[in-house]
């Protein structure tokens, strides 16, 4: 858990994965900045965490350099940067129906965003800070409609391999979740998403789906641990196996 000096600044912490995380890290007393692009879900995040003034928010838009800029101009020195972030809707299609502007703003939160993340991040953080972010199982087991993501989880992990050799000795990894079950999933299968996800819990060797907690553990793992940068962690639940 968390210890009550440190200060964790989550980039997508007002649902799923990352709203998981920033509970796990209050429950152990530590300090934690969410951000994201609505004031809407920072507020009702604000309201289920309930951690008084040991939480803050910041309304941002990460794929535009200034309000990064801003970002940390607010939020000040940090001891971790993790990113959860991302805007794949409309993207989930046949190639032939891509609207390649969402293509775009997809690639652009979860690939410009972390690059820009890291570009005013990296000055901002404390000696043995570290920079997460969040890839995916599309990377290595893309399915049709997914080029999309599957183009952007390779391309964050390949990111990260940089950002490790180029920031060192700030440790750039990231952590590639499979199935889970969070909102995102609403967007992307509508009314099948509960019987997509029972599909593929049957074929889980875990016999599960996800839950965001898996996944912010392991966050919090990679975050802690002080051996680990350049690398990828797989939480997919035997995923790449099947």
């Amino acid at each position: 858990m968390a210890e009550s000096s440190e200060h964790v600044l989550i980039v997508g912490g007002s649902s799923g994965m990352g709203l998981a995380l920033a509970a796990r890290l209050l429950s152990g007393g530590g300090t934690v900045t969410i951000a994201g692009r609505s004031a809407d879900r920072l507020a009702a995040a604000c309201e289920t965490l309930d951690a008084g003034t040991r939480l803050r928010t910041v309304a941002v838009d990460i794929t535009r350099d200034p309000d990064v800029e801003r970002l940390f101009a607010s939020v000040g020195v940090v001891d971790h940067i993790v990113s959860t972030a991302a805007d794949v809707s409309g993207v989930y299609v046949p190639l032939a129906d891509l609207d390649i502007s969402n293509a775009r703003r997809a690639i652009d939160s979860k690939v410009v965003g972390p690059l820009l993340l890291a570009k005013h991040g990296a000055p901002r953080l404390k000696p043995g800070g570290s920079i997460t972010f969040t890839s995916g199982i599309a990377a290595y087991r893309p399915a049709p409609k997914g080029s999309v993501v599957a183009s952007i989880n390779g391309a964050i992990e390949s990111l990260v391999y940089a950002l490790a050799v180029e920031l060192a000795p700030i440790r750039v990894n990231a952590v590639s979740p499979g199935w889970v079950d969070t909102p995102i999933w609403t967007s992307v299968a509508g009314d099948d998403k509960d019987a997509l996800l029972a599909a593929m819990a049957r074929r889980l060797p875990v016999g599960r789906i996800g839950k965001p907690d898996d996944i912010a553990l392991a966050l919090e793992s990679v975050m802690r641990n002080g051996f680990i940068s350049g690398s990828v962690v797989h939480v997919d639940g035997g995923q790449r196996l099947i």
